[in-house]
């Protein structure tokens, strides 16, 4: 691969793995929901109990973004891609040997430390090599892999455990990993490296016991006999320790990760919106495979096939979106995107075991459609005034945010379960669920009506 600039890649041949390996990544944690019912009855636990290993998962790669930077600038690409690529597989292979909850989640935490190392490295790889007039196609383009993995996840997961069993959802990534690698051996350049400062370890101690008290405090509340006690303090010291380490990378020299980019508004609006927009669609997928297994008594293949409509919207409306960024300002699609949003998840509450299964299908095509572009258009207008020396900060910024969300998304899921089976019994749970959903997303529709009605222009 040839050199660039001094400090770009050309984004060819390597812009198409960094997509197969945010493809994998992806693949693998979209799969969870629809096996969630079927591994915890052989582990012997409940349903929401198997959040903990999807929000584990996501810690993980939450905690080791900022870290997986300093790597690549203390020993280059080459190294850092692919041990990331044999630690994420290794691991899939041993989440498939799990013979218990507490195992799996482990192995789970392997695989993000894997997956914190990949997808972040190659997002950042094909960023600075792009200038802002093609900023929209760029991130367009590294949306494709997040939504084709989940169009396949759900019917591919749910059809393993139907006719084979669970532990082969991961061994999937075997091949996938082998490939991946001998492809990366052959076109990642040797880049740059030996230029890395001293590592934040009080940043990264501080971030990784706050994020690991919030993920404990989740999971006790997925649990059938919670101890509130234990939830509240859990929740106390993740938030006590979370307070004092924001401020000590806003004073650092050289924090774990640079807060810099919050200064810029489009950045700051489009990472508050955008969370709260990502914690309720992403907790959408968690909730249906939950749903229809759990209350409406479908199976596995027939749920993965239900929910394949959700994902086939977010493909299927992908082309459009490009071309209605370049039309409309991105504060009118964010405004529709939200609004559309919420009716469905309204829609999602009239469903019962009897609606037709056409029904079901258009109303989740059309979620999918309107998730797709608010997805879209938040992460574009996050790089839409970022310069590119502040591109890597910025980018390892927004990929933790977007993690810390997805974590959210999880727990929020579960939360809302279980407190709306103590406030309205077991019957409305999900009801209860989906008011919450839309809360959400309520909010993030308020923040894009506060956006500058030019905001992002600069790559329109």
């Amino acid at each position: 691969m040839a050199k660039g600039k001094a400090d770009h890649w050309d984004v060819g041949p390597v812009a198409i793995l960094i997509a197969g390996l945010m493809f994998m990544e992806s693949l693998d944690a979209s799969v969870i929901p629809t096996a969630a019912p079927t591994i915890a009855r052989a582990f012997g636990v409940t349903s929401s109990q198997m959040g903990i290993c999807m929000t584990a998962y996501l810690a993980t790669v939450l905690v080791l973004i900022p870290v997986s930077a300093w790597l690549v600038e203390k020993w280059g690409v080459r190294p850092v891609l692919f041990s990331a690529i044999v630690l994420f597989t290794v691991a899939s292979v041993l989440c498939a040997m799990s013979t218990s909850l507490t195992e799996l989640t482990v192995m789970r935490v392997l695989q993000g430390a894997g997956g914190a190392m990949m997808v972040p490295v190659g997002r950042f790889i094909v960023l600075r090599s792009t200038d802002k007039a093609n900023i929209i196609r760029a991130i367009s383009y590294l949306t494709w892999p997040a939504l084709f993995a989940p169009v396949i996840a759900p019917a591919l997961s749910g059809y393993l455990i139907t006719y084979a069993s669970w532990p082969w959802i991961f061994l999937i990534n075997l091949p996938l990993g082998i490939v991946a690698l001998v492809i990366a051996v052959r076109i990642i350049p040797a880049g740059d490296h030996g230029n890395a400062g001293k590592l934040d370890w009080k940043g990264f101690y501080a971030t990784t016991t706050s994020l690991a008290c919030l993920v404990i405090g989740a999971a006790e509340i997925g649990k059938p006999h919670a101890s509130s006690k234990v939830i509240i303090v859990l929740m106390l010291i993740s938030v006590g320790i979370g307070i004092p380490t924001v401020r000590h990378m806003l004073r650092a020299n050289a924090p774990l990760v640079g807060l810099g980019a919050l200064r810029i508004r489009t950045f700051r609006s489009a990472s508050a919106g955008g969370g709260l927009f990502r914690i309720a669609v992403n907790a959408i997928p968690f909730l249906l495979p939950l749903l229809f297994q759990d209350k409406f008594g479908w199976s596995p293949a027939r749920t993965g096939s239900i929910v394949l409509f959700l994902f086939l919207g977010n493909v299927g409306f992908k082309p459009l979106t490009t071309p209605i960024l370049k039309r409309f300002r991105f504060r009118s699609v964010l405004i529709v995107s939200g609004i559309v949003s919420i009716m469905s998840v309204l829609a999602l509450l009239m469903l019962r075991s009897t609606t037709s299964v056409v029904v079901i299908a258009l109303v989740l095509i059309v979620m999918g459609a309107f998730r797709s572009m608010g997805y879209t258009c938040y992460n574009t207008i996050t790089f839409a005034d970022i310069e590119q020396p502040m591109m890597r900060e910025a980018n390892s910024l927004a990929n933790m945010i977007q993690q810390l969300t997805n974590v959210f998304a999880v727990a929020c899921a579960v939360i809302s379960i279980k407190v709306g089976s103590q406030i309205l019994g077991s019957a409305h749970e999900f009801s209860f669920a989906f008011w919450v959903v839309m809360a959400f997303m309520l909010l993030a529709v308020i923040g894009a009506f506060r956006l500058p009605r030019h905001a992002g222009d600069s790559i329109r």
